[in-house]
Protein backbone atom coordinates (compact mmCIF):
# COMPACT_ATOMS: atom_id res chain seq x y z
CA UNK A 1 0.00 0.00 0.00
CA UNK A 2 1.12 3.38 -0.78
CA UNK A 3 1.37 6.31 1.43
CA UNK A 4 -0.35 9.34 1.16
CA UNK A 5 3.06 10.66 -0.63
CA UNK A 6 2.89 8.15 -3.07
CA UNK A 7 5.85 5.95 -0.86
CA UNK A 8 5.15 2.33 -0.95
CA UNK A 9 5.71 0.60 2.30
CA UNK A 10 8.91 -0.87 1.47
CA UNK A 11 10.49 2.64 0.53
CA UNK A 12 9.04 4.00 3.45
CA UNK A 13 10.88 1.53 5.72
CA UNK A 14 14.06 1.82 3.67
CA UNK A 15 13.46 5.73 4.18
CA UNK A 16 13.26 5.18 8.27
CA UNK A 17 16.18 3.59 8.87
CA UNK A 18 18.05 5.91 7.11
CA UNK A 19 16.37 8.63 9.15
CA UNK A 20 18.72 10.18 12.54
CA UNK A 21 16.53 9.51 15.43
CA UNK A 22 16.78 7.96 19.10
CA UNK A 23 16.08 4.41 19.90
CA UNK A 24 13.22 3.28 19.62
CA UNK A 25 13.32 2.61 23.23
CA UNK A 26 14.43 6.27 23.96
CA UNK A 27 11.01 7.27 21.93
CA UNK A 28 8.99 5.52 23.96
CA UNK A 29 10.13 6.77 27.06
CA UNK A 30 9.46 10.11 25.98
CA UNK A 31 6.37 9.39 25.01
CA UNK A 32 5.36 7.34 28.37
CA UNK A 33 6.38 10.25 30.43
CA UNK A 34 5.66 12.79 27.81
CA UNK A 35 8.62 14.40 28.02
CA UNK A 36 8.49 18.23 27.06
CA UNK A 37 12.31 18.07 25.92
CA UNK A 38 11.42 15.22 23.36
CA UNK A 39 8.63 18.03 21.70
CA UNK A 40 9.44 19.37 18.53
CA UNK A 41 12.19 16.81 18.00
CA UNK A 42 10.07 13.69 17.54
CA UNK A 43 6.06 12.77 16.24
CA UNK A 44 4.37 9.45 17.32
CA UNK A 45 2.71 7.49 14.33
CA UNK A 46 -0.44 5.53 15.91
CA UNK A 47 -0.74 2.57 14.10
CA UNK A 48 -4.57 1.54 15.73
CA UNK A 49 -6.06 5.24 14.21
CA UNK A 50 -4.23 6.55 12.04
CA UNK A 51 -3.28 9.79 13.86
CA UNK A 52 0.27 10.96 14.81
CA UNK A 53 1.43 13.52 17.59
CA UNK A 54 3.17 15.40 19.60
CA UNK A 55 5.18 13.46 22.44
CA UNK A 56 3.30 15.78 24.71
CA UNK A 57 -0.01 14.87 23.53
CA UNK A 58 -2.24 13.92 26.82
CA UNK A 59 -4.22 11.04 25.25
CA UNK A 60 -3.93 7.97 27.18
CA UNK A 61 -0.42 6.52 25.43
CA UNK A 62 -0.57 4.05 23.04
CA UNK A 63 1.04 0.38 23.44
CA UNK A 64 4.95 0.26 22.25
CA UNK A 65 3.95 -1.77 19.25
CA UNK A 66 1.68 -0.06 17.75
CA UNK A 67 3.60 3.09 17.50
CA UNK A 68 6.23 4.83 15.28
CA UNK A 69 8.36 7.59 15.40
CA UNK A 70 9.55 10.40 13.06
CA UNK A 71 11.64 13.33 12.81
CA UNK A 72 9.29 15.82 11.60
CA UNK A 73 5.44 16.20 10.96
CA UNK A 74 6.15 15.94 7.43
CA UNK A 75 7.44 12.53 7.35
CA UNK A 76 4.30 11.14 9.70
CA UNK A 77 2.47 13.14 7.33
CA UNK A 78 4.15 11.68 4.30
CA UNK A 79 3.70 8.41 5.85
CA UNK A 80 -0.13 8.26 5.81
CA UNK A 81 -0.91 9.33 9.41
CA UNK A 82 -3.14 12.67 9.92
CA UNK A 83 -2.40 15.82 12.41
CA UNK A 84 -3.40 15.16 16.44
CA UNK A 85 -6.61 17.15 16.80
CA UNK A 86 -5.63 17.31 20.76
CA UNK A 87 -1.82 17.92 21.20
CA UNK A 88 -2.18 19.96 17.45
CA UNK A 89 0.95 19.43 15.98
CA UNK A 90 0.84 22.53 14.35
CA UNK A 91 1.67 24.68 16.92
CA UNK A 92 4.86 22.10 17.95
CA UNK A 93 8.14 23.66 18.59
CA UNK A 94 10.59 22.89 15.54
CA UNK A 95 13.33 21.97 17.33
CA UNK A 96 14.87 19.35 15.35
CA UNK A 97 18.31 17.93 17.15
CA UNK A 98 20.19 17.86 13.92
CA UNK A 99 20.23 21.90 13.56
CA UNK A 100 23.66 22.98 13.08
CA UNK A 101 24.88 19.82 11.29
CA UNK A 102 23.18 20.72 8.15
CA UNK A 103 23.78 24.08 6.98
CA UNK A 104 22.26 22.89 3.65
CA UNK A 105 18.66 21.50 5.07
CA UNK A 106 18.75 24.92 7.57
CA UNK A 107 18.65 27.07 4.71
CA UNK A 108 16.38 25.57 2.61
CA UNK A 109 13.87 25.19 5.44
CA UNK A 110 14.50 29.42 5.70
CA UNK A 111 13.19 29.80 1.67
CA UNK A 112 10.71 27.51 1.80
CA UNK A 113 8.91 28.93 4.88
CA UNK A 114 9.16 32.03 3.09
CA UNK A 115 7.95 30.44 0.32
CA UNK A 116 10.61 29.24 -1.89
CA UNK A 117 8.59 26.23 -3.45
CA UNK A 118 5.89 28.56 -3.77
CA UNK A 119 5.03 28.72 -7.39
CA UNK A 120 8.95 27.82 -8.11
CA UNK A 121 9.81 24.16 -8.77
CA UNK A 122 12.37 22.29 -6.36
CA UNK A 123 15.15 22.43 -9.15
CA UNK A 124 14.72 26.40 -8.67
CA UNK A 125 15.19 25.84 -4.85
CA UNK A 126 18.42 23.72 -4.97
CA UNK A 127 19.82 26.67 -7.62
CA UNK A 128 19.66 28.99 -5.13
CA UNK A 129 20.93 26.65 -2.66
CA UNK A 130 23.64 25.96 -4.68
CA UNK A 131 23.58 21.81 -4.20
CA UNK A 132 21.72 19.08 -6.63
CA UNK A 133 17.87 18.02 -6.54
CA UNK A 134 19.76 14.13 -5.78
CA UNK A 135 21.57 15.42 -3.00
CA UNK A 136 18.71 18.14 -1.29
CA UNK A 137 16.44 14.83 -1.60
CA UNK A 138 18.94 12.66 0.40
CA UNK A 139 19.46 15.08 3.21
CA UNK A 140 15.71 16.04 3.76
CA UNK A 141 15.19 12.07 3.67
CA UNK A 142 17.99 11.50 6.37
CA UNK A 143 17.07 14.59 8.88
CA UNK A 144 13.17 15.03 8.44
CA UNK A 145 12.02 11.68 6.52
CA UNK A 146 10.13 13.92 4.19
CA UNK A 147 10.88 15.07 0.48
CA UNK A 148 11.38 19.60 0.48
CA UNK A 149 7.66 19.41 -1.27
CA UNK A 150 6.54 17.32 1.55
CA UNK A 151 7.50 19.40 3.87
CA UNK A 152 6.16 22.16 2.37
CA UNK A 153 2.63 20.91 1.90
CA UNK A 154 2.73 19.99 5.41
CA UNK A 155 3.78 23.73 6.69
CA UNK A 156 0.81 24.92 4.78
CA UNK A 157 -1.35 22.47 5.85
CA UNK A 158 -0.55 23.15 9.38
CA UNK A 159 -0.43 26.98 9.30
CA UNK A 160 -3.93 27.03 7.84
CA UNK A 161 -4.97 24.60 10.95
CA UNK A 162 -3.84 27.56 13.33
CA UNK A 163 -5.05 30.03 11.43
CA UNK A 164 -8.50 28.13 11.17
CA UNK A 165 -8.23 27.72 15.40
CA UNK A 166 -6.90 30.37 16.29
CA UNK A 167 -8.03 33.28 14.12
CA UNK A 168 -11.59 34.57 13.21
CA UNK A 169 -10.15 35.25 8.85
CA UNK A 170 -12.81 34.51 6.71
CA UNK A 171 -11.86 30.77 5.00
CA UNK A 172 -10.84 31.84 1.71
CA UNK A 173 -8.70 34.76 3.80
CA UNK A 174 -6.90 31.70 5.50
CA UNK A 175 -6.47 29.25 2.23
CA UNK A 176 -5.00 32.59 0.65
CA UNK A 177 -2.64 33.10 3.52
CA UNK A 178 -1.58 29.63 3.51
CA UNK A 179 -0.37 29.43 -0.14
CA UNK A 180 -3.22 27.20 -1.30
CA UNK A 181 -4.55 27.69 -4.69
CA UNK A 182 -8.15 27.24 -4.20
CA UNK A 183 -10.59 27.38 -1.74
CA UNK A 184 -11.70 24.15 -3.44
CA UNK A 185 -8.09 22.72 -2.92
CA UNK A 186 -8.11 23.65 0.48
CA UNK A 187 -11.40 22.53 1.32
CA UNK A 188 -10.20 18.58 -0.37
CA UNK A 189 -7.10 18.77 1.61
CA UNK A 190 -8.62 19.47 4.61
CA UNK A 191 -11.46 16.94 3.74
CA UNK A 192 -8.55 14.39 3.18
CA UNK A 193 -6.40 15.41 6.50
CA UNK A 194 -9.02 15.58 9.20
CA UNK A 195 -12.23 13.78 7.70
CA UNK A 196 -13.95 17.02 8.27
CA UNK A 197 -14.14 20.49 6.32
CA UNK A 198 -12.56 23.27 7.07
CA UNK A 199 -15.62 25.49 8.62
CA UNK A 200 -16.42 21.58 11.18
CA UNK A 201 -12.82 22.78 12.72
CA UNK A 202 -13.63 26.19 13.74
CA UNK A 203 -16.25 26.78 16.85
CA UNK A 204 -16.25 31.23 16.34
CA UNK A 205 -17.82 32.57 13.64
CA UNK A 206 -15.24 34.86 10.98
CA UNK A 207 -14.58 37.92 10.97
CA UNK A 208 -12.88 40.71 8.56
CA UNK A 209 -9.63 41.34 8.80
CA UNK A 210 -7.78 43.68 10.99
CA UNK A 211 -5.31 41.81 12.77
CA UNK A 212 -4.22 38.14 13.71
CA UNK A 213 -2.98 36.86 16.77
CA UNK A 214 -0.83 33.52 16.45
CA UNK A 215 0.93 31.42 19.11
CA UNK A 216 4.38 31.08 18.36
CA UNK A 217 5.49 27.55 20.09
CA UNK A 218 9.18 26.81 21.26
CA UNK A 219 11.03 23.96 22.96
CA UNK A 220 11.58 25.64 26.93
CA UNK A 221 13.58 27.69 28.34
CA UNK A 222 13.18 30.84 26.73
CA UNK A 223 14.40 33.92 27.98
CA UNK A 224 12.08 36.72 27.54
CA UNK A 225 13.86 39.26 29.34
CA UNK A 226 17.15 38.64 27.95
CA UNK A 227 16.16 38.84 24.21
CA UNK A 228 13.96 41.82 25.11
CA UNK A 229 16.57 43.48 26.78
CA UNK A 230 18.90 43.17 23.61
CA UNK A 231 15.95 44.31 21.34
CA UNK A 232 15.47 47.78 23.61
CA UNK A 233 18.88 48.31 23.74
CA UNK A 234 19.06 48.65 20.00
CA UNK A 235 15.27 49.77 19.33
CA UNK A 236 14.89 52.02 16.59
CA UNK A 237 12.43 55.09 17.39
CA UNK A 238 9.46 55.43 15.01
CA UNK A 239 10.25 51.76 13.88
CA UNK A 240 10.04 50.04 17.17
CA UNK A 241 9.33 49.84 20.39
CA UNK A 242 9.73 48.42 23.49
CA UNK A 243 7.71 48.68 26.65
CA UNK A 244 6.03 46.50 29.21
CA UNK A 245 7.11 43.59 28.42
CA UNK A 246 6.43 43.74 24.92
CA UNK A 247 8.51 43.96 21.31
CA UNK A 248 6.69 46.21 18.69
CA UNK A 249 8.07 47.54 15.04
CA UNK A 250 6.56 48.29 11.85
CA UNK A 251 7.38 45.59 8.71
CA UNK A 252 7.65 46.15 5.08
CA UNK A 253 7.33 43.53 2.39
CA UNK A 254 7.07 44.23 -1.28
CA UNK A 255 6.33 47.59 -0.43
CA UNK A 256 3.71 46.51 1.77
CA UNK A 257 3.35 48.10 5.44
CA UNK A 258 2.16 46.39 8.37
CA UNK A 259 3.50 46.02 11.95
CA UNK A 260 3.77 43.02 14.48
CA UNK A 261 3.75 42.88 18.39
CA UNK A 262 5.23 40.22 20.52
CA UNK A 263 4.17 39.92 23.73
CA UNK A 264 4.70 35.94 25.91
CA UNK A 265 2.96 33.61 26.61
CA UNK A 266 2.72 30.38 28.57
CA UNK A 267 5.28 28.51 26.97
CA UNK A 268 4.65 30.09 23.78
CA UNK A 269 5.09 33.67 22.56
CA UNK A 270 2.26 35.85 21.15
CA UNK A 271 2.28 37.59 17.81
CA UNK A 272 -0.31 40.23 16.85
CA UNK A 273 0.10 40.70 13.01
CA UNK A 274 -1.12 43.96 11.00
CA UNK A 275 -0.59 43.36 8.05
CA UNK A 276 -3.26 43.89 4.58
CA UNK A 277 -1.60 41.08 2.15
CA UNK A 278 -2.66 37.36 4.33
CA UNK A 279 -1.02 35.55 1.43
CA UNK A 280 2.06 36.89 3.11
CA UNK A 281 1.36 35.75 7.19
CA UNK A 282 3.57 32.18 6.58
CA UNK A 283 6.28 34.34 5.18
CA UNK A 284 5.91 36.85 8.34
CA UNK A 285 5.83 33.92 11.02
CA UNK A 286 8.75 32.66 9.18
CA UNK A 287 10.59 35.67 10.15
CA UNK A 288 9.50 36.31 13.64
CA UNK A 289 10.26 32.68 14.50
CA UNK A 290 13.98 33.88 13.32
CA UNK A 291 13.72 36.96 14.65
CA UNK A 292 12.99 35.31 18.27
CA UNK A 293 15.29 32.43 17.74
CA UNK A 294 12.13 30.09 18.36
CA UNK A 295 13.59 27.02 16.74
CA UNK A 296 17.05 26.33 18.88
CA UNK A 297 17.21 23.12 20.36
CA UNK A 298 18.68 25.07 23.63
CA UNK A 299 19.09 22.21 26.06
CA UNK A 300 21.66 20.61 23.08
CA UNK A 301 23.25 24.05 23.09
CA UNK A 302 23.62 24.12 26.55
CA UNK A 303 24.92 20.93 27.01
CA UNK A 304 27.27 21.31 24.55
CA UNK A 305 28.75 24.96 25.46
CA UNK A 306 28.71 23.81 29.28
CA UNK A 307 31.23 21.59 28.27
CA UNK A 308 33.84 24.89 28.55
CA UNK A 309 34.55 25.28 31.95
CA UNK A 310 33.92 29.38 31.74
CA UNK A 311 31.07 29.15 29.76
CA UNK A 312 29.43 26.87 32.01
CA UNK A 313 28.27 29.11 34.82
CA UNK A 314 27.18 31.68 32.43
CA UNK A 315 24.83 28.62 31.18
CA UNK A 316 23.60 27.93 34.39
CA UNK A 317 23.13 31.39 34.84
CA UNK A 318 20.87 31.70 31.68
CA UNK A 319 19.53 28.34 30.48
CA UNK A 320 17.50 29.80 27.97
CA UNK A 321 19.31 32.43 26.35
CA UNK A 322 18.97 32.48 22.64
CA UNK A 323 20.46 34.53 19.68
CA UNK A 324 18.43 37.23 18.26
CA UNK A 325 17.73 37.46 14.66
CA UNK A 326 16.65 40.55 12.27
CA UNK A 327 13.66 41.28 11.07
CA UNK A 328 15.41 41.83 7.67
CA UNK A 329 18.52 40.99 5.79
CA UNK A 330 19.20 44.39 4.37
CA UNK A 331 18.09 46.34 7.69
CA UNK A 332 20.55 44.17 9.30
CA UNK A 333 23.46 44.90 7.05
CA UNK A 334 23.21 48.70 7.30
CA UNK A 335 22.88 48.18 11.00
CA UNK A 336 26.41 46.54 10.89
CA UNK A 337 27.90 49.14 8.99
CA UNK A 338 26.46 51.61 11.44
CA UNK A 339 27.88 49.63 14.34
CA UNK A 340 31.76 49.62 13.26
CA UNK A 341 34.01 50.97 15.77
CA UNK A 342 31.09 52.83 17.77
CA UNK A 343 29.20 51.77 21.04
CA UNK A 344 25.55 50.65 20.43
CA UNK A 345 23.96 53.88 21.42
CA UNK A 346 25.78 55.64 19.16
CA UNK A 347 24.63 52.94 16.24
CA UNK A 348 21.75 53.66 17.65
CA UNK A 349 21.43 57.21 16.81
CA UNK A 350 22.71 57.01 13.69
CA UNK A 351 19.75 54.35 12.81
CA UNK A 352 17.26 56.91 13.91
CA UNK A 353 18.90 58.89 11.78
CA UNK A 354 18.49 56.81 8.87
CA UNK A 355 14.67 56.51 9.07
CA UNK A 356 14.21 60.30 9.36
CA UNK A 357 16.15 60.73 6.08
CA UNK A 358 15.08 57.81 4.56
CA UNK A 359 12.30 55.67 5.97
CA UNK A 360 8.53 56.04 4.93
CA UNK A 361 5.47 56.90 6.46
CA UNK A 362 3.22 54.25 8.18
CA UNK A 363 -0.19 55.22 8.84
CA UNK A 364 -1.42 54.21 12.95
CA UNK A 365 -4.40 51.67 11.88
CA UNK A 366 -1.66 49.90 10.26
CA UNK A 367 1.37 50.29 12.97
CA UNK A 368 -1.14 49.83 16.26
CA UNK A 369 0.39 52.68 17.57
CA UNK A 370 0.82 56.37 16.84
CA UNK A 371 4.16 56.34 18.14
CA UNK A 372 5.00 53.71 15.46
CA UNK A 373 5.22 56.15 12.39
CA UNK A 374 8.00 55.16 10.33
CA UNK A 375 9.50 51.88 7.74
CA UNK A 376 12.56 51.53 7.78
CA UNK A 377 14.08 52.09 4.08
CA UNK A 378 14.35 49.80 1.12
CA UNK A 379 17.44 49.25 -0.37
CA UNK A 380 16.27 51.36 -3.15
CA UNK A 381 14.78 54.09 -1.02
CA UNK A 382 18.59 54.81 0.78
CA UNK A 383 20.27 54.28 -2.47
CA UNK A 384 18.10 57.34 -3.99
CA UNK A 385 18.89 59.50 -0.66
CA UNK A 386 21.44 61.56 0.02
CA UNK A 387 23.35 60.59 3.30
CA UNK A 388 26.27 62.88 3.70
CA UNK A 389 24.21 64.85 6.68
CA UNK A 390 24.42 61.47 8.71
CA UNK A 391 27.32 62.91 11.03
CA UNK A 392 29.89 59.73 10.32
CA UNK A 393 33.01 59.41 8.17
CA UNK A 394 32.78 59.12 4.22
CA UNK A 395 34.37 55.71 3.89
CA UNK A 396 31.33 54.55 6.23
CA UNK A 397 28.45 56.57 4.01
CA UNK A 398 30.18 55.65 1.10
CA UNK A 399 29.52 51.79 2.06
CA UNK A 400 26.14 52.67 3.02
CA UNK A 401 25.69 53.57 -0.47
CA UNK A 402 27.68 50.89 -1.89
CA UNK A 403 25.37 48.14 0.20
CA UNK A 404 21.95 49.89 -0.51
CA UNK A 405 22.94 50.37 -4.57
CA UNK A 406 24.22 46.53 -4.92
CA UNK A 407 20.97 45.21 -2.76
CA UNK A 408 18.84 47.49 -4.65
CA UNK A 409 20.36 46.11 -8.13
CA UNK A 410 20.33 42.38 -7.29
CA UNK A 411 18.07 41.46 -3.93
CA UNK A 412 19.35 37.72 -3.89
CA UNK A 413 22.81 39.49 -2.82
CA UNK A 414 21.83 38.82 0.78
CA UNK A 415 19.69 35.43 0.99
CA UNK A 416 21.43 32.36 2.17
CA UNK A 417 22.25 31.49 -1.72
CA UNK A 418 24.52 28.54 -1.77
CA UNK A 419 26.67 28.15 1.31
CA UNK A 420 27.04 30.60 4.55
CA UNK A 421 30.40 31.04 3.39
CA UNK A 422 29.76 31.81 -0.21
CA UNK A 423 27.25 34.50 0.95
CA UNK A 424 29.68 35.91 3.37
CA UNK A 425 32.00 35.82 0.86
CA UNK A 426 29.70 37.98 -1.28
CA UNK A 427 29.04 40.86 1.78
CA UNK A 428 33.07 40.68 1.89
CA UNK A 429 33.45 42.15 -1.79
CA UNK A 430 31.65 45.37 -0.97
CA UNK A 431 33.40 48.46 0.39
CA UNK A 432 32.82 48.96 4.28
CA UNK A 433 32.32 44.89 5.19
CA UNK A 434 35.32 43.20 6.90
CA UNK A 435 35.20 40.19 8.95
CA UNK A 436 33.70 41.42 11.62
CA UNK A 437 30.50 43.03 10.36
CA UNK A 438 30.17 39.93 7.72
CA UNK A 439 30.28 37.44 10.92
CA UNK A 440 27.79 39.87 12.95
CA UNK A 441 25.41 40.01 9.65
CA UNK A 442 25.63 36.21 9.52
CA UNK A 443 24.68 35.45 13.14
CA UNK A 444 21.94 37.58 12.96
CA UNK A 445 20.77 37.83 9.42
CA UNK A 446 21.52 34.17 8.32
CA UNK A 447 21.14 32.66 11.38
CA UNK A 448 24.15 30.77 11.03
CA UNK A 449 24.46 29.43 14.47
CA UNK A 450 28.69 29.08 13.94
CA UNK A 451 28.76 32.87 12.79
CA UNK A 452 31.68 34.24 15.18
CA UNK A 453 32.95 37.51 14.77
CA UNK A 454 36.40 36.71 16.56
CA UNK A 455 37.39 40.90 16.27
CA UNK A 456 35.13 41.73 18.52
CA UNK A 457 35.72 44.24 21.29
CA UNK A 458 33.51 43.05 23.80
CA UNK A 459 34.40 39.16 23.12
CA UNK A 460 38.04 40.42 23.64
CA UNK A 461 38.06 42.14 26.72
CA UNK A 462 35.86 39.36 28.63
CA UNK A 463 37.54 38.03 31.49
CA UNK A 464 36.41 34.78 30.94
CA UNK A 465 38.43 33.79 27.77
CA UNK A 466 41.88 36.33 28.71
CA UNK A 467 44.97 34.38 28.58
CA UNK A 468 47.25 35.24 31.36
CA UNK A 469 44.86 37.89 32.95
CA UNK A 470 45.96 39.28 28.94
CA UNK A 471 43.08 39.82 26.29
CA UNK A 472 43.60 37.63 23.22
CA UNK A 473 44.51 37.80 19.93
CA UNK A 474 41.34 37.43 17.51
CA UNK A 475 43.10 34.56 15.99
CA UNK A 476 44.03 33.45 19.41
CA UNK A 477 40.12 33.71 20.20
CA UNK A 478 39.08 31.75 17.14
CA UNK A 479 41.62 28.94 18.63
CA UNK A 480 39.85 29.14 21.40
CA UNK A 481 36.50 28.84 19.94
CA UNK A 482 36.81 25.70 18.53
CA UNK A 483 35.56 23.93 21.04
CA UNK A 484 32.45 25.74 20.91
CA UNK A 485 31.37 24.83 17.07
CA UNK A 486 28.80 24.46 15.78
CA UNK A 487 27.34 26.38 18.67
CA UNK A 488 30.29 29.55 18.24
CA UNK A 489 27.21 32.11 18.03
CA UNK A 490 25.59 31.08 21.17
CA UNK A 491 28.70 30.98 23.01
CA UNK A 492 29.21 34.82 21.66
CA UNK A 493 25.92 35.78 22.87
CA UNK A 494 26.24 34.87 26.22
CA UNK A 495 29.09 36.34 26.53
CA UNK A 496 27.98 39.76 25.26
CA UNK A 497 24.84 39.12 27.83
CA UNK A 498 27.49 39.10 30.23
CA UNK A 499 29.89 41.66 29.70
CA UNK A 500 26.27 43.91 29.61
CA UNK A 501 25.56 42.71 33.07
CA UNK A 502 26.34 45.21 35.89
CA UNK A 503 29.53 44.05 37.53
Amino acid sequence: MASENGHTAPALWSMMRDMEMPPHDVCYRALATRDARFDGRLFVGVKTTGIYCRPICPARTPRRQNVTFWPSAAAAQAAGFRPCLRCRPEISPDAAAWRGTSNTVSRALALIAEGGLDGDPLPALCERLGVGERQLRRLFDKHLGASPVAVAQTRRVLFAKQLIQETRLPMAAVADAAGFGSVRRFNDTFRKLYRRSPSELRRRAPAALSSVTLRLGYRAPYDWDAILAFLAARSIAGVELVENGRYARTIEIDGVFGSILVEPGRGHLRATIRFPRVAALLAIVARLRRLFDLDADIQAIGAHLSGDSALAPLIARRPGLRTPGAWCAFELAVRAILGQQIAVTGARRLAVRIVELAGSDIAPELSGDERLARVFPSAARLARTDLSALGMPRARIAALGALAQAVAADPKLIEPAGSYDETVARLLALPGFGPWTAQYWALRALRDSDAFPAADVALLRSPLVAEKGRRPTPKALLARAESWRPWRAYAAQHLWTADAEPA
